[in-house]
């Protein structure tokens, strides 16, 4: 299910507004704005330690302080598609972030990079990856601090080449943020199947999420190496 058949999609960040523009009618799911992106940045906004307000209690601790507290750290984004998250984290203070996904995305991506550039400020950086190619990851420059996912679980051939890069990416005192959402039954199985022998997870409870952005078929888990 993708988020919705709007030619385009609107998410406000703070006090900016995004504005992506999606082809349903494209062979490549990238070109299509799915639900989980919207959810892990909507949770990462209600959570923000620059913006998070507690309530009713002022004093209630935030949870997710350090972790989403994106000052000094570097990320990549793996599948982002239309480049909803890496836009919508890099207004939540992810100034270093790289925007990756397979050459047929790019287009769209860069479209979408150049649509957004008043609001961003700047054009994200962006680049070619397949998570095969070990040269390409190598290019990237790892460790990262964040690497970060939304709905690139689907097919169960890619499951293991996603993990790998996973892996290789994200620092050993790093954190994979992924948004979740069961596409495929065989590739869900083996992806948490295999998931277990690399990272140690953590799954967001529900009611953290935004509560206008919980929908309840996605999820976002907090990953880190298992070392």
């Amino acid at each position: 299910m993708r988020f919705t058949d709007s030619p385009v999609i609107e998410l406000r960040v703070r006090d900016a507004l995004l504005s992506i523009q999606q082809d349903n009618g494209s062979m490549h799911v990238g070109t299509t704005v799915w639900p989980c992106s919207l959810v892990l940045v909507k949770f990462a906004e209600r959570w923000n330690p620059l913006t998070y307000t507690a309530s009713p209690s002022p004093s209630a601790p935030n949870p997710y302080s350090s972790l989403l507290d994106f000052r000094n750290k570097r990320a990549v984004e793996l599948g982002t598609g239309c480049g909803v998250a890496g836009m919508g984290l890099y207004l939540l203070g992810l100034s270093d972030v790289v925007l990756t996904d397979i050459a047929p995305v790019m287009p769209a991506l860069k479209h979408n990079l150049k649509r957004n550039k008043p609001v961003l400020g700047k054009t994200l950086k962006m680049t070619q990856l397949y998570w095969t190619n070990p040269d390409q990851i190598k290019a990237l420059g790892p460790p990262f601090d964040l690497v970060i996912a939304t709905d690139v679980v689907y097919i169960e051939e890619s499951v293991g080449p996603l993990l790998s890069a996973m892996a290789a990416l994200v620092a050993d005192t790093g954190v994979v943020l992924l948004g979740y959402q069961l596409r495929s039954p065989e590739a869900h199985r083996l992806f948490w199947e295999l998931c277990g022998d690399v990272f140690n997870v953590e799954k967001v409870p529900h009611e953290h999420l935004h509560p206008e952005y919980a929908y309840e078929e996605t999820d976002v888990y907090i990953m880190r190496k298992k070392l």
